[in-house]
């Protein structure tokens, strides 16, 4: 017991008034510290997490970060800093890939404090990641869209519906897809299903661009949306789906992870995988031959839930307090790289 030591004789009043004396010391100890480890019974109150952000993602500068940033987001006790000063005092460290990708920033290991926790983030698929081998023994915890990263953060998630469901906007044409520059399998893919399925392509290579503001009015008129990720990997399911489809009001088409991987996030009658089909031809007749129930059944999970993106690095990085208390604390990636390639 802290303050009391043990007498080596217990004197005149014996051995066993010598316990009841400890315990009633010890009774009055509990008492006066209380449950939370405070005088007098209060809580302990509970320390606030500082979570340096080497690098802000795809910017020169970094935005404000309010002290009550991550309060906004659900996380109390949370302090995002870009304060480079920090370093030697912070919670953990959290690294983006592409600045250290194309060394733009650079890993301050000479600096970096003993048990530091470090992070290395990236919403990017493993087709579009490269340097990885660089980085052995060096990143203890992993935020990304993979659902078995030490901090999760999917592109987007169904949460509980509160309130009415809004109507399903009104449909005038079959299928919308934006296109990015590229030769992946989704723009062969679409090459085979032209002949066979009405396709309005939107994009800057198609010379018909959307603006931000436009995207969501322009898809919601069809029935269908080609969300097709630029590439195939596990749990890489991106905005593609969430937003261009989902939250337009049309009917996700996807290319992308296994069937297995959607159902993960979202109803299996939600979307149509490609997967499922033995051909494009055989795809654009489904598509083509769904009648008005068939059609609409794709939209029942709405009226359980409703579509939360996550496209704000600061929601993402304050997702770390979030994690913190249970991550491991000894962990190290010594094969960064044969883990995200896998």
């Amino acid at each position: 017991m802290p303050g009391v030591a043990v007498p080596r004789s217990w004197g005149p009043w014996g051995a066993w008034s010598g316990v009841a004396l400890l315990s009633a010391l010890w009774l009055l100890w509990l008492f006066w510290v209380g449950p939370g480890g405070a005088p007098g019974g209060a809580p302990a109150p509970q320390r606030t997490l500082t979570i340096l952000v080497w690098h802000w993602p795809f910017a020169h500068r970094p935005p404000e970060l309010p002290s009550d940033t991550c309060t906004r987001y659900g996380v109390a006790h949370c302090s995002l800093s870009t304060n480079r000063s920090l370093l030697a005092r912070a919670d953990a460290v959290v690294f983006h890939h592409r600045e250290l990708q194309t060394r733009q920033a650079r890993l301050p290991l000479a600096e970096r404090p003993r048990g530091q926790p470090w992070v290395w983030a990236s919403l990017e698929s493993p087709s579009h990641t490269r340097g990885l081998d660089r980085f052995r023994g060096v990143f203890n915890w992993v935020l990304s869209y993979r659902r078995d990263s030490d901090i999760f953060v999917p592109y987007g998630r169904l949460e509980p519906r509160e309130g009415p469901v809004p109507p399903l906007p009104a449909k005038s044409k079959v299928a919308a897809w934006v296109q990015l520059p590229g030769q992946q399998r989704r723009v062969q893919l679409y090459r085979q299903l032209a002949p066979h399925l009405p396709v309005d392509v939107y994009g800057r290579a198609n010379q018909r661009p959307l603006c931000v503001d436009c995207l969501l009015p322009t898809v919601a008129r069809y029935r269908f949306y080609l969300a097709f990720e630029n590439s195939q990997h596990p749990d890489y399911i991106t905005e593609k789906f969430w937003h261009n489809a989902l939250t337009a009001g049309a009917v996700p088409v996807v290319l992308g992870p296994p069937r297995a991987s959607y159902e993960a996030f979202a109803p299996p009658d939600s979307f149509v995988h490609v997967d499922d089909f033995g051909s494009a031809r055989e795809l654009a007749a489904f598509l083509l031959g769904m009648n008005e129930s068939q059609y609409r059944s794709y939209f029942r999970w709405r009226e359980r839930f409703r579509v939360q993106r996550i496209n704000d690095w600061r929601q993402r990085f304050c997702a770390i307090c979030a994690r913190y208390p249970h991550l491991p604390r000894d962990q190290v990636y010594q094969d960064l790289q044969g883990w995200f390639q896998a």
